[in-house]
């Protein structure tokens, strides 16, 4: 601002402030179309999913209203607005983007019922290895898998997966309380088409539809890297090269995050929560392989007790690690551990985040229908 308090100082303090304002409108906004939060949180990976889908329909919007600005007035730069939402879709359980915590946690939110006595990855990280042996270890994975036989899944069908999961429950004052183990039962839908509703989770007693956040006259969420399908997964390609290039241009990094960080966690979700056929499975392995800074970690234990062997990577930016736990002798994928490596305002060192193994993977015929022995 200049002395008058006039000219081009007062102009940049206006616009500050009208988007100060219109920040909180949003803010506003988003906390009356959001239903009440229930007792449990959003498990950690939902909720990290729909706050990344929430941004991209904040910055698309915004894109989309400069874009209108510049050709409106040539020259003239468009004055800051609130990005408008459409009133989006409920997603399970009944969700947490309680607002604040949509817009500012930095990591995940979960289930805070109870805590277990080891609340640190300290006594589950294993010895560490190096990069080689991690590329070796890896590549045996791929090809156990490649030879894996795994029947189709019709789109009329839903993948089904049963986990043994707990995240890590944001505090006010920034930092996060490990929470408890549960187990979760978990349906996708493999429709080709857009759908509402993606998915169905069962905790806790109840079941919860799994809906997305959409932009306003969506027919609703297509297959994509955010509804990965068994067809859309068979789609990519195999050659782990080209692979880890799709993925890359599908995956951008949160703030705060390293892009390698992002893939790498990326493709655990894909192995640890979807059916795909082995030669898509094997890719995936391979293409982990050649992402920077993975190596390979002796004598984990994942969240069921079970020892095995993992791989890992630390992104330095973040302050976290993400291990893939598999087992020793049959390298079955067994489960993944998110933690803390620095002592920051999340947590301690060692702190875990996230965690799941992994207990039964099937295809089934209907929501709420178990594979038998279930």
């Amino acid at each position: 601002m200049n002395a008058s308090g006039h000219g081009p100082g007062r102009a940049g303090g206006d616009d500050t402030a009208r988007a100060s304002r219109e920040l909180r409108e949003t803010r506003a906004e988003l906390a009356r179309l959001l239903p009440a939060p229930p007792e449990r949180e959003l498990s950690p990976d939902r909720h990290l999913h729909h706050k990344e889908r929430l941004m991209r329909l904040i910055d698309d919007d915004r894109a989309a209203r400069s874009a209108g600005g510049t050709a409106a007035g040539a020259g003239k730069a468009p004055a800051a607005r609130r990005p408008l939402l459409a009133r989006p879709a409920l997603w399970l359980p009944a969700t947490a983007l309680a607002l604040a915590g949509a817009l500012t946690f930095t990591l995940v939110t979960g289930d805070a019922t109870g805590t277990r006595a080891d609340t640190t990855a300290s006594s589950a990280t294993g010895s560490k290895g190096s990069t080689g042996s991690a590329t070796v270890l890896l590549d045996r994975i791929a090809t156990v898998a490649a030879r894996t036989d795994a029947a189709p899944v019709r789109a009329d069908q839903f993948t089904y997966v049963k986990s043994l999961t707990a995240g890590a429950a944001g505090q006010e004052d920034g930092s996060f309380v490990p929470g408890a183990l549960h187990e979760r039962e978990m349906w996708l839908s493999q429709r080709p088409g857009p759908v509402e509703q993606t998915g169905l989770i069962h905790e806790d007693g109840g079941y919860a539809p799994l809906r997305e956040l959409l932009p306003s006259g969506s027919p609703g969420m297509y297959p994509g890297i955010d509804r990965p399908t068994y067809s859309w997964l068979a789609s990519l390609p195999t050659d782990p090269a080209a692979l880890l290039k799709k993925l890359y241009e599908l995956t951008p990094p949160l703030e705060g995050q390293e892009a390698d960080q992002a893939v790498f966690d990326r493709i655990g979700q894909l192995l640890r929560e979807t059916v795909m056929p082995a030669g898509n499975t094997a890719a995936f392995y391979r293409a982990a392989a050649r992402i920077p800074g993975v190596t390979r970690l002796e004598d984990v234990k994942d969240p069921a007790g079970r020892h095995g062997v993992a791989v890992a990577r630390v992104d330095k930016r973040a302050s976290t690690a993400t291990q893939w736990i598999f087992d020793r002798k049959t390298l079955a994928f067994l489960g993944d551990r998110s933690y803390l490596t620095k002592d920051v305002t999340e947590g301690r060192k060692g702190t875990v985040m996230s965690e799941t193994a992994v207990l039964r993977r099937a295809v089934v015929d209907g929501y709420r229908e178990r594979p038998s022995g279930s």
